[in-house]
């Protein structure tokens, strides 16, 4: 129960169908951050919300301190990530290590079953392996039908929410096998208007309250501020240039940037730039003009699949590579340490390290992975190296032009 109207939703669809239902929010919030984020997810408000909506609804409610862990995979995640070069997605840790996690071992505590959450997303059962599956293949099997946690011949498959415009799944890729068998999305097959309609019928006060677009634990999306006050990373000087190594300006520190970043550069240039690469190993963020920022190719690593344990054989897929990016065809093909090489039939702009690459066949996801930094590093590299041996050429034979002593 974050104090929103999706979970306040849930609550009420899942005693509509005859479920005992418990109300749990996670206290996630380190006392540094509870004062700068009162009415933010899982903040005092949403608590007080969450509080109130389970006394609506006449069920237990719980409020149970993860702050600790909280502080350990997700805000030291958030802060080892922009320090190491790469642009974090703390909401896929939280729901990997907490919500599918930590909660799960408070629900065996308590009895229950399932962990329903409110997310947009749908989960069913397929019977064997489901590799040579198509989505219209897969059957669907109704949650009291899921009796073991995860037995061999049972593959749990993730799949868009009906909802497209708010479809969550991308989030949730990261979901292990037995995790995607305790959980619960009533609001898969619901639209947000769906959503608020059910919370006004049972006469919820969170009915039409404002969802927060943010990370919760940023305020104003100012993440370099909450890194600099949580004492997370200090500012450190550095050169910004551009891929002939030609210094343009200072940055503060490289965890202040993230790939594709045009505005707050402080660089006077011809035409804008763009932050192509956070060099940890240097110190320097480089940055290139719009036509050098587009890619067709990265390398995920980390791998999850749904339907299949390995990718095993290329794959035909969509491919998200952040979760506003609307998918784009791709081909996914096997490497070695759980590793795939991911090839956009077409440029993406921004393909950011760090960030999650989600593959997807129609509404359903066959998993994910997170975009490595080794093949930029390896490209920018080659590109340098293109430069600076033209460059060389250039010199050569702009000296020998002028020097009849020359042997060319």
């Amino acid at each position: 129960m974050s104090g929103g109207v999706d979970s306040s939703a849930t609550a009420a669809l899942l005693l509509e169908q005859g479920y005992d239902v418990i109300g749990i929010t996670l206290k996630l919030w380190p006392q540094d951050c509870v004062n700068r984020a009162e009415d933010k997810c899982c903040g005092p408000q949403a608590v007080t919300d969450a509080r109130s909506v389970c006394h609506k609804l006449d069920i237990p409610y719980y409020l149970i301190d993860e702050a600790a862990d909280f502080q350990k995979y997700v805000i030291q995640y958030f802060a080892d990530e922009y320090k190491a070069g790469r642009t974090p997605n703390p909401c896929v840790m939280c729901n990997q290590n907490l919500k599918f996690g930590r909660l799960i071992d408070r629900a065996d505590q308590l009895g229950a079953d399932y962990i329903a959450t409110g997310h947009f997303a749908r989960v069913e059962k397929v019977v064997g392996q489901a590799s040579s599956l198509s989505p219209s293949d897969i059957s669907k099997t109704k949650i009291g039908d899921r009796q073991d946690a995860c037995p061999t011949n049972v593959r749990y498959l993730l799949k868009r929410g009906r909802d497209l415009r708010k479809d969550q799944s991308y989030f949730l890729f990261s979901l292990r096998q037995d995790q995607l068998a305790r959980a619960v999305f009533p609001l898969g097959e619901k639209t947000k208007s769906d959503t608020r309609e059910v919370a006004r019928h049972c006469q919820l006060k969170t009915a039409d309250k404002e969802e927060s677009m943010e990370i919760c634990f940023v305020p104003d999306n100012n993440y370099g501020g909450f890194l600099q006050s949580a004492n997370l990373v200090q500012k450190h000087r550095g050169e910004i240039v551009d891929v002939r190594g030609q210094v343009l300006g200072q940055h503060d520190g490289i965890e202040f940037y993230t790939i594709g970043q045009r505005k707050g550069l402080g660089l006077t240039t011809p035409k804008p730039v763009y932050v192509v690469e956070l060099d940890t190993e240097n110190n320097r963020v480089v940055v290139v003009d719009e036509s050098a920022l587009d890619r067709d190719e990265f390398i995920a690593e980390r791998c999850n699949f749904h339907p299949f344990d390995q990718l095993t054989a290329p794959l035909e897929v969509t491919a998200k590579i952040r979760y506003n990016h609307p998918g784009a065809p791709a081909t996914i093909s096997p490497l070695d340490g759980n590793r795939i090489k991911v090839k956009l039939h077409s440029p993406a702009r921004a393909i950011t390290p760090g960030q999650a690459a989600v593959f997807y066949q129609d509404d359903l996801v066959f998993g994910g992975g997170w975009i490595a930094r080794e093949f930029f590093l390896n490209q920018e590299a080659r590109k340098l190296r293109q430069i600076a041996t033209t460059l060389t050429h250039f010199s050569f034979d702009f000296w020998a032009l002028f020097n009849p002593r020359a042997v060319i």
